[in-house]
């Protein structure tokens, strides 16, 4: 019999409820490489994002039982939001220890226009973002990835809305830069 994905999402959850040892093991197979992609949307050390996605899925099998099913998708968006959530954790805490910088004062640029993208390698412009400073990629992957507005933002990571807003600003500048290099640089001939 074939199931759909919410189908084997919703008896995942139940295995997973019930303790079943190789639910884990499930989970880990069909979410792996999703989740993964996006600890490296925040973090840039891949021995960090070892040590920050191995704690989102211990917070994942630990909690799990306080997830409710509410139809397809669910358990990726959830397991999403913890994975979200310990990436700033990690950089909040590296920030206070010194080690990372969200750049809070950051002076205005002219808006440069978007270049053309569409044949770029998925994986190419994945780089790119992950080459950006820590607070620009930040706030990028918060507002275009995970919806949030500047206020939200700022809340999240403790600085001003202006400056969500700016770094936003200096991250698309920064990626319009990178990708019109790539264009130039891999054009045919």
């Amino acid at each position: 019999m074939r199931f759909f994905i919410g189908d084997k999402e919703k008896q995942l959850v139940k295995r997973l409820h019930s303790g079943e040892k190789t639910a884990m093991k499930d989970f880990y197979a069909l979410y792996a490489d999703y989740l993964t992609g996006v600890c490296a949307r925040y973090i840039d050390n891949d021995d960090d994002l070892k040590d920050v996605l191995q704690d989102s899925f211990i917070k994942v099998f630990t909690h799990i039982r306080e997830f409710h099913y509410r139809g397809a998708g669910s358990l990726q968006a959830w397991a999403t939001r913890i994975v979200v959530n310990r990436s700033l954790t990690f950089l909040k805490e590296q920030r206070r220890n010194g080690f990372a910088t969200l750049d809070l004062d950051v002076a205005d640029e002219k808006e440069t226009e978007d270049p053309p993208i569409r044949d770029i390698p998925p994986e190419a412009i994945h780089q790119m973002v992950r080459e950006l400073p820590a607070g620009y990629r930040t706030v990028f992957n918060l507002y275009v990835f995970e919806n949030k507005s500047h206020q939200e933002i700022a809340d999240l990571l403790g600085i001003k809305r202006d400056s969500s807003a700016s770094q936003l600003h200096r991250a698309k500048n920064m990626l319009a830069q990178k990708i019109e290099k790539y264009n130039t640089t891999n054009q045919p001939r």
